[in-house]
C-alpha cells in the first residue's frame, strides 16, 4: 500500500494510536516493535476494541481487510505523518534544547494562541514516534504548530526534522543532558545545531537568543537570522526580579508579574515574547498570555507546604539545569532559609562521578544548606549527615530531623522522582 492509500484509510479514522491499552472506536493503530515486545501481537485486540483498521508488518497477523500490511510500521507511522505535514501552508516551529524546551513552547503556546488556532506538542511526545503522533493529530483549522523535538544521539534531531519539516527554529540553549549518548559536549552541540543546520538547506528561519555565545556562533552561517534576549535585538525585555516569581519590563516599559520561578526561566519568556512579536500578537495579549501561565508536571511548581515553600522541579535534571536552579535560588530574596534537595542526574555516562561532585561543590560555594539522594551522589558522602542513598533514608531523616521555615528547591532527574518526597515536609 502507497502512503498516499495509507493517508485515505487515515483520513477515515478519528484518531492514530500505538498503544491497545488506550484504543477508542474508529482509531487507526500502528503495531510498533520494540526490543522487548511485538504489537503486532496485539493488532487483533485493537480491532476488538473498536479500531478501524491497524497497520501490520507481519503477514501472519493480517487477518482481513481491516489490517493494513506494510513493510516496516515505524517507517509507515512517520511516513504517513509526513504525508500529513506536506497538506499544511504554514509556519512550523521546531524546537530543541538542553533545558527549558516545554515551558519555552507552552508559553510559546500560550502567546499565539491570542491570534492563531495553535498546534502544540503534548507531554512528552518529542521523539521518533511522539513527533509523528503530535503531526497526525492536527487538525485542518491549524494555523501554527510548535513541535518540540527531543535527542538522545547525533542524528536525531535531523530524523525529526525530515518527518516534520519545520519552517521556523529555536534552540532554548545547549548544556550537558544525555551525555552518555552523546559521548561529550561538543557532540551535543553538534547534535542540537541540526535543527539549524535543517533550516539552513531549506530556506528556514532561525530565531537565536544573542545571550549565549553558542548559540550566536552558530547565527554566522545564516543571511538574515533574528536575534532576541540582549538590548538592541529584534526583541528584548527587561529582567527585573525572581522574588521567587519572575518580574520583567516589556519594551513599553511595563512591568509584567508572572508565575515562573527562577532567572533562568526569563530566557524562556524571552523566546515566546519574540516568537509572538514574529507573528505579529497583540503586545498587551502576549504579556498578558505569559502573565496568565502557570508551570505544571513538577517543572518549577510552587507548593506551600506547612512553613515551607518549594519549588518542584523535578521532572528533569542535568548539570546545566541543576547549576542554573542552584544560582537561583541563591538569587532569589527571602527571610526563608534556602534549602536544596538533589537527586541523581542520570545518562551521564563517563562524567557521572565528576559532574555530581561539581554539584555538590557548588552548592558548597553558593552557601547552600543542601542534600544529596541517590547511588551516584552517596559515591560523594561526606559523612556529614547531608547524603542518603535512597528517598526512603532521605524521608526518615527528615522525619527525625524537620526542615521548617525553608524554600526548598526539589531538583533531580525524572528516574529519580523526588517529587514523592512532598509528604516528608
Amino acid at each position: 500500500m502507497t502512503i498516499s492509500e495509507l493517508y485515505n484509510k487515515f483520513l477515515e479514522c478519528n484518531f492514530v494510536s500505538t498503544d491497545t491499552r488506550n484504543v477508542s472506536d474508529g482509531e487507526l493503530f500502528f503495531a510498533l516493535k520494540g526490543p522487548n515486545f511485538d504489537a503486532n501481537k496485539f493488532a487483533k485486540q485493537a480491532i476488538e476494541k473498536g479500531a478501524k483498521y491497524a497497520v501490520v508488518d507481519d503477514v501472519n497477523y493480517a487477518e482481513s481487510e481491516q489490517y493494513i500490511l506494510v513493510e516496516d510500521t515505524l517507517v509507515a507511522l512517520q511516513q504517513l505523518a509526513n504525508h500529513h505535514r506536506k497538506q499544511f501552508d504554514i509556519p512550523i516551529i521546531g524546537i530543541t534544547g538542553s533545558n527549558g524546551k516545554t515551558t519555552t513552547k507552552e508559553l510559546m503556546k500560550a502567546v499565539l494562541e491570542q491570534k492563531y488556532e495553535t498546534h502544540a506538542t503534548g507531554g512528552n511526545f518529542n521523539n521518533h514516534i511522539g513527533l509523528p503522533l503530535t503531526l497526525l493529530s492536527m487538525a485542518k483549522s491549524t494555523q501554527i504548530a510548535i513541535l518540540e523535538m527531543g535527542d538522545n544521539k547525533i542524528g536525531d534531531i535531523t530524523e525529526l526534522c525530515l518527518i516534520a519539516e519545520p519552517t521556523h527554529g529555536i534552540i532554548t540553549n545547549i548544556g550537558k543532558d544525555h551525555l552518555e549518548g552523546f559521548g561529550s559536549f561538543e557532540a551535543n552541540i553538534r547534535a542540537k545545531s541540526e535543527l539549524f543546520n535543517y533550516l539552513l538547506q531549506n530556506e528556514g528561519l532561525p530565531l537565536i537568543n544573542s545571550e549565549d555565545p553558542i548559540l550566536k556562533n552558530m547565527a554566522k552561517r545564516f543571511p538574515s537570522p533574528v536575534f532576541y534576549g540582549a538590548e538592541g535585538d529584534y526583541s528584548y525585555m527587561k529582567y527585573v526580579i525572581a522574588n521567587p516569581f519572575i518580574s520583567y519590563m516589556t519594551s513599553e516599559e511595563e512591568i509584567i508579574e508572572t508565575k515562573l520561578i527562577g532567572r533562568y526561566n526569563f530566557e524562556n519568556i524571552q523566546t515566546a515574547v519574540c516568537v509572538g512579536k514574529i507573528f505579529e500578537v497583540e503586545a498587551s495579549k502576549m504579556h498578558e498570555a505569559i502573565a496568565d501561565y502557570e508551570p505544571s508536571n513538577n517543572r518549577s511548581q510552587l507548593v506551600m507546604k506547612g512553613s515551607n515553600t518549594i519549588i518542584l522541579d523535578a521532572y528533569n535534571a542535568n548539570p546545566s539545569s541543576v547549576e542554573k536552579a542552584l544560582e537561583s535560588l541563591q538569587e532569589t530574596e527571602t527571610k526563608l532559609q534556602k534549602v536544596a534537595v538533589l537527586g541523581d542526574m542520570l545518562e551521564l555516562g563517563a562524567t557521572s562521578d565528576s559532574e555530581h561532585k561539581a554539584m555538590i561543590d557548588l552548592a558548597q560555594k553558593l552557601g547552600l544548606e543542601a542534600y544529596f539522594c541517590g547511588v551516584e551522589f552517596y559515591k560523594h558522602n561526606k559523612s556529614d549527615g547531608k547524603f542518603f542513598s535512597t528517598k526512603e533514608e532521605l524521608i526518615k531523616h527528615i522525619a527525625s530531623a524537620p526542615i521548617t521555615n525553608s524554600l526548598i528547591l526539589l531538583k533531580g532527574s525524572r528516574g529519580i522522582a523526588l517529587e514523592t518526597l512532598l509528604e516528608a515536609f
